[in-house]
């Protein structure tokens, strides 16, 4: 079915519905409307009669002389002044006539016998059963079109008369459903032209909108006709399916057939070629890009120095001619590439030692239907000792970095004594001449001076050399708990308590548990130093990942700004009676581990010190059983 058929049914449909709805709707309003109405109509009606009646029995009972305690008579006396009342008669005749809606009415006395009726035929007898009007009314919508539209019925509105508290005559109007169903035809019949003449304009209206609606997709259509007529059609290209008359599928089959144009194996490495070619040129790994049948469409300057070729000798040529069977990278790639294996940074030594990281990609087609299939694939060539060798000098360079750090401050403490030892040699000098006595007190300040010298410069040489670690795998929170013991004399005597958090678990690091301790120790007696009036010492361990932390918080006066990048400088304090030596050394032990300390501090709200050590690989069962041991 055509798209503009459907659009022509939907319209037409959803209007057809809407008319449909809302004269349901209309028709429901008029029905209730007009049951009311024949009800307060019958109603009216039977007011009248059993007025008419209270008149015809005062009239005509009075000239009737009727014998004391006889019910009978009275009964026979009424009975003969409804039936001769004129009056009575002409109202009853004057509804039946004029209301269209009134069926029959009968008046009847309180043992239901029918004293007068409309119909002759049931006078005389007993008043029959029939539903009330008012139930009717208490119908929803659609047991009224029910009752209305189906099997002719009466329904009775009742008025009546009183004697002495009790009911004596009952006034019963009957109205008939076929007469309601009389009333409601023609506007049944104004309805269904009305309906009729919508469903006809909406089915023109369908068709003018559906026109409007695909004349863009007409032009989409031609414009894509005009665009598939100057692109050459390839042979394994589809044509498009004759069948289809749709506006919309004819356009989706024109832009499916645009768009496996533009997802071609060739456009994709055209464009991937012209692309990216001036990018590889800058890239330090090899990347070389093959074709579905191994043929290399694109190649970097770096795999030059790889595998010895040109660019101009690897393009277009096939994998299988450019890697030697012979050679250990050759076959790995070979392998690789016939069992369409992917590599992911496989170390491969070469003959002449050198270690070349190589990963090999397939580039797969986006066709849900063929996943199977391979566009290409994506060779990376990455050398490994070149990488490890640019790690190995960066990793020197921030050691020499952190060793200038910790002896920038040495400058300063062998200039001082040098310049002492001038000054006395000059002031030696001139007494000696002289021969004064005092020239010995000269010599001595000289010696003095020659021994900080010779301090100073130990302490430098001792952090410049390399240091021969005694490494073993032990448990961080064992080594803390030590330190925090062998430092409980002196947090006491501060008068500062210690808040310690540690994991449940182990965390095993391969260190020199000594010099850890040391380093640990010294900023542990740096926090409680800095707390003149005592407080607490928060410690804390914790392990991420690869990765442990130890952070030990104090409630001290705080470290300046302007001077916090300096503290781990050799021999820089701010301590009267510091050595400026803890700090640095702390420094020195954490970067000797491969290790890192950071600080953070506010003034007069305390220091934060956070070391990190990397975390060492689970031990053997032989070294934990020493470990919880010791």
């Amino acid at each position: 079915m055509r798209i503009r058929v459907k659009l022509v049914l939907a319209i037409t449909g959803m209007v057809f519905a809407s008319v449909l709805f809302l004269s349901a709707l209309y028709l429901s309003q008029l029905l209730s409307e007009r049951i009311q109405q024949s009800y307060l109509h019958t109603e009216i009606a039977a007011n009248q009669v059993m007025l008419a009646v209270r008149g015809a029995i005062e009239h005509g009972i009075p000239q009737v002389p009727l014998p004391p305690n006889d019910p009978n008579a009275l009964d026979e006396a009424v009975t003969s002044a409804v039936q001769q009342d004129a009056a009575l008669h002409l109202i009853l005749t004057s509804f039946i006539r004029y209301e269209p809606t009134i069926y029959d009415i009968n008046i009847a006395d309180s043992r239901g016998k029918i004293l007068l009726s409309t119909d002759p035929l049931y006078q005389g007898n007993t008043l029959p059963r029939e539903p009330s009007f008012i139930s009717l009314q208490q119908q929803n919508a659609w047991q009224k079109f029910r009752i209305v539209f189906g099997p002719p019925a009466v329904y009775a509105v009742d008025a009546g008369l009183d004697r002495n508290g009790a009911p004596f005559l009952t006034i019963r109007v009957g109205v008939r459903t076929t007469f309601l169903r009389s009333q409601l035809a023609p506007w049944l019949r104004a309805e269904f032209i009305i309906a009729i003449l919508s469903v006809l304009l909406s089915i023109l209206l369908a068709a003018f909108l559906s026109n409007m609606a695909l004349h863009p997709l007409q032009v989409i259509s031609d414009r894509l006709d005009q665009f598939m007529l100057a692109e050459p059609q390839s042979a394994s290209e589809p044509a498009p399916p004759l069948s289809k008359t749709d506006e919309i599928s004819r356009v989706s089959s024109k832009i499916e057939r645009i768009g496996q144009r533009m997802r071609s194996v060739e456009e994709v490495f055209t464009a991937l070629k012209e692309n990216l070619d001036q990018v590889l040129e800058n890239l330090q790994d090899g990347v070389m890009l093959f074709t579905q049948d191994a043929r290399v469409v694109m190649v970097s300057n770096s795999v030059e120095h790889f595998l010895g070729l040109t660019r101009q000798q690897m393009l277009g040529v096939e994998l299988h001619d450019i890697f030697d069977r012979q050679s250990t990278l050759g076959q790995v790639v070979r392998r690789a590439f016939n069992a369409k294996v992917m590599l992911m940074q496989e170390e491969v030594v070469t003959e002449t030692g050198r270690r070349i990281q190589v990963s090999l990609d397939f580039i797969h087609s986006e066709d849900q239907t063929t996943p199977s299939d391979t566009l290409g694939a994506l060779l990376t060539l990455h050398d490994s000792e070149s990488m490890r060798q640019i790690e190995n000098e960066l990793e020197v360079s921030r050691r020499l970095a952190d060793l200038g750090r910790l002896t920038s401050g040495v400058g300063h403490e062998v200039k001082n004594p040098i310049n002492a030892i001038v000054v006395h040699l000059e002031l030696l000098r001139e007494k000696l001449a002289r021969q004064d006595s005092t020239a010995e007190r000269h010599i001595n300040v000289i010696q003095n001076e020659i021994r900080r010298l010779d301090r100073v410069v130990q302490t430098l040489i001792d952090f410049s050399r390399p240091v021969e670690l005694d490494l073993g795998l032990h448990d961080l929170r064992s080594i803390v708990t030590s330190v925090l013991t062998l430092a409980e004399p002196e947090l006491e005597q501060r008068a500062v308590h210690v808040v310690s958090l540690m994991p449940s678990a182990p965390v095993y690091v391969r260190v020199d548990a000594d010099m850890i301790q040391q380093a640990l120790l010294n900023v542990l007696l740096n926090g409680a130093q800095s707390m003149t009036g005592g407080g607490e010492l928060h410690v804390e361990l914790r392990q991420h990942s690869h990765e442990a932390s130890l952070r030990i918080r104090d409630q001290g006066c705080g470290i300046p700004r302007e001077i916090l990048s300096r503290i781990f400088n050799l021999y820089f304090t701010t301590k009267r009676d510091g050595t400026g030596i803890g700090l640095a050394m702390t420094y020195r032990i954490l970067q000797l581990h491969n290790g890192s300390v950071q600080v953070e501090s506010e003034v007069d709200v305390g220091t934060q010190f956070t070391l990190r050590l990397p975390v060492a690989s689970m031990p053997e069962p032989k070294p934990i059983a020493s470990t919880s041991a010791g």
